[in-house]
């Protein structure tokens, strides 16, 4: 059993309050610049692409992340209160909206700028799994996004939440498993991408298959996210999962079909 008394503030400089959240999200992101600047290098893709992607990929994300929780999982609230929706330093943030943000955002952006949208995709699902587990982390420093209670002499004590019993540390399994989806996808892109025999997009498929899978699973012994109930042994989570896991396996089959393509056919 291990008692969590973790500070959520990591330091403050006068009046800025910075938070572990905040440092392991904008982390990742860096980090993951890093990463996707020596995968365009090694693909002979222009630099100053990726900066203009990484920031419509950025708001992409937040605008569906935020947007995703607040109709999703919050929505009479939100609804009967929308100026709230732009309040977004307040919290809430949902995995499924900011991934339906990031492709959308990332399907405009090939289009715009000719860029085939698996070939990134096979790249940028990469230090996004990595992101993943970070945020996930972060989750854990917040005591937030909790599991049930083990009801058994194992698990995490959230005492920022005023609790004595120990619940699932879900936060954990997730940053555990998208930790190991990051590496497995990267050796598997450094294995094969100079390849012309790669099936591409199929990186990008199992990354969506791998994490939501995942997610589907680590539901189970995690506490309901949504204000309202789906009457159902499945939660919205669940179901919200469901056909990200199913579009994920179509691009796996779509990409062992489809021939290789070069840059701009």
């Amino acid at each position: 059993m291990f008692i969590s008394s973790i500070d959520p503030i990591a330091f403050t400089l006068g009046p800025l309050t910075v938070r572990w959240y905040g440092l392991l999200f904008s982390g990742g992101f860096v980090i993951g610049y890093f990463i996707m600047q020596l995968m365009f290098r090694r693909k002979g893709y222009k630099t100053e692409d990726l900066d203009r992607m990484l920031v419509y990929l950025f708001l992409g994300s937040i605008l569906g992340a935020r947007l995703g929780h607040c109709l999703i999982y919050e929505p009479d609230f939100y609804l009967a209160h929308p100026l709230e929706i732009l309040k977004v330093w307040k919290g809430g943030l949902a995995s499924h909206g900011g991934s339906a943000g990031v492709l959308l955002i990332m399907a405009y952006y090939c289009h715009k700028y000719r860029y085939r949208f698996l070939d990134l995709g096979d790249m940028l699902c990469i230090p996004t799994a990595l992101v993943c587990a970070l945020i996930r982390l972060g989750n854990f420093m917040n005591s937030e996004i909790v599991g049930v209670p083990t009801h058994a002499d194992y698990g995490v004590v959230f005492t920022a939440l005023g609790e004595d019993f120990p619940r699932h540390p879900a936060q954990l399994y997730e940053c555990l498993c998208y930790a190991v989806i990051f590496l497995g996808l990267l050796l598997m892109w450094i294995k094969t991408y100079r390849s012309q025999k790669k099936p591409e997009g199929l990186i990008f498929g199992l990354f969506i298959t791998l994490v939501f899978l995942s997610r589907f699973f680590i539901e189970f012994v995690k506490v309901e996210q949504a204000d309202y109930s789906t009457g159902s042994a499945l939660t919205v989570g669940q179901y919200l999962s469901i056909p990200f896991i199913l579009g994920g396996l179509a691009v796996c089959a779509y990409a062992l079909k489809r021939r290789p393509a070069s840059r701009g056919e």
